[in-house]
């Protein structure tokens, strides 16, 4: 199995750059700089980017980004690709140079997620400075955040996950889509090489944007409720409304990005010993709030 440190970034594709700068800077609260090839660098701490955002014909998730600690454990990442017989593909300097990564090995998973195993980051350790002020945001070695991507493929996703990519399980929600009679849609959620709660959760559904959503992390509870009012101030549609979930306990907000799929913004979730964790079945998504059913509501 591999062994992965945590999320390092996020490749999305947008039909407007300019609008996921605006975007980045006056709602996320987060730096920007060009990118190779006509895109966007967007910083949220020391690192030379999180997000990459690439110009293309369609706003959509592009790829997750995973992190090995150096070039031993990345070797050993390849060799378990080619002990599973799985098809991936060692990108060139010039990729991984605008990666800014010393190598890149990238593959996609049984539900066709692409994915970037990547070591040796490339940065000058300038200082986070945020357009909006917000002071930064929990990275570090928990990784950026998290992804949630779809996995209509989902036993054997999830077991690529596990025993390819080597996410061991945090817990389990099997979601009943309202209107629904015995329709029963698992999600999980996964760790990896640190302890954030969950760096990846698998949706056993199809999602056109091809991401749920990407979560990003603020160190204080103020910082969410300014972003909320940023999230208004430029007319960002709200895909949830502010509250805490069960499992991370993290207290967030979700908003649609320029790329068709949510971001998350999140402040005190959970940091996890893991040879004390049990794994269980959640049965509610949040102690309170998020209702994601008002983005519906609006349209209507």
């Amino acid at each position: 199995m591999m062994k992965l440190s945590g999320l390092a970034y996020v490749v999305a594709q947008t039909t407007d750059v300019a609008r996921w700068k605006t975007y980045a800077e006056q709602v996320l609260g987060m730096q920007t700089a060009p990118a190779p090839g006509g895109g966007l660098y967007v910083r949220m701490d020391e690192r030379q980017f999180r997000f990459l955002i690439e110009p293309g014909e369609a706003d959509r998730y592009a790829a997750s980004g995973w992190e090995v600690i150096n070039q031993p454990t990345f070797e050993q990442a390849l060799e378990t690709l080619r002990a599973a017989k799985v098809a991936f593909k060692l990108e060139d300097a010039a990729f991984c140079a605008q990666r800014r990564v010393q190598q890149v090995a990238s593959f996609t998973d049984p539900s066709g997620n692409r994915h970037e195993v990547v070591w040796g980051f490339q940065s000058d350790f300038t200082r986070f400075v945020s357009p909006v002020g917000v002071p930064g945001f929990v990275t570090g070695e928990i990784g950026m955040g998290h992804v949630v991507l779809p996995a209509p493929n989902f036993a054997e996703t999830a077991a690529f996950a596990r025993e390819v990519m080597g996410f061991g399980l945090s817990d389990i929600f099997n979601f009943q889509p309202p209107g629904t009679e015995g329709v029963v849609l698992p999600i999980h959620f996964f760790h990896c090489g640190n302890a954030r709660h969950h760096s990846l959760a698998l949706a056993a559904f199809p999602v056109p944007s091809g991401c749920v959503h990407a979560m990003v992390e603020v160190r204080d509870m103020a910082e969410v409720g300014r972003a909320m009012d940023r999230m208004l101030a430029h007319e960002v549609t709200l895909s949830a409304t502010l509250g805490q979930h069960t499992n991370d306990r993290m207290t967030s907000f979700y908003m649609r990005c320029p790329s068709g799929f949510d971001i998350e913004y999140g402040y005190g979730g959970a940091v996890v010993d893991w040879k004390r964790h049990v794994v269980h079945e959640f049965t509610r998504v949040s102690l309170w709030g998020h209702d994601f059913t008002i983005a519906h509501k609006k349209a209507g």
